[in-house]
């Protein structure tokens, strides 16, 4: 299905991620099971690797922000999958998941699996941050 034009527009407008809106509504109204919205943000993280990999060798600017994407998507499935309240009703009351969000999901994640969490999220920024400067080593990376 594809939006009108008007309603990403408006959703854009607004500040809001138009897939992430359209994963948040149905599971608030439909009062979905949540590993529903856990699966749909492992699909969407899949979708943006292959993106990432795709585009790795000629924009090098949105390779890195679709693979910084795989990382978010599958914060927000742990996040949604453990049940992290306190995030989850920061999300709510924003509309939207913000870099706070993510990074509040790191730290206690990180206490569930272990500290090289907090390193495997540092690597996925660090990705973020200098893949607008940096073309070469994304290419590596994904070798």
């Amino acid at each position: 299905m594809v939006l009108p034009k008007c309603i990403v527009d408006e959703l854009e407008g607004r500040g809001l991620d138009v897939e992430d809106f359209m994963i948040r509504l149905p599971s608030k109204e439909l009062n979905l099971d949540p590993e529903i919205a856990v699966e749909t943000r492992l699909e969407l993280a899949e979708k943006y690797l292959a993106e990432g990999k795709e585009l790795v060798d000629r924009d090098h600017v949105e390779a890195s922000e679709r693979l910084y994407r795989v990382a978010g998507e599958c914060m927000k499935a742990l996040v949604i999958h453990h049940y992290l309240e306190d995030i989850l009703g920061g999300v709510e009351e924003m509309g939207r998941w913000i870099v706070t969000d993510l990074e509040k999901a790191v730290k206690e994640i990180s206490k569930m699996v272990s500290e090289d969490f907090l390193v495997s999220w540092g690597e996925a920024d660090h990705l973020h941050v200098w893949g607008f400067t940096r073309q070469s080593w994304i290419g590596d990376l994904l070798k």
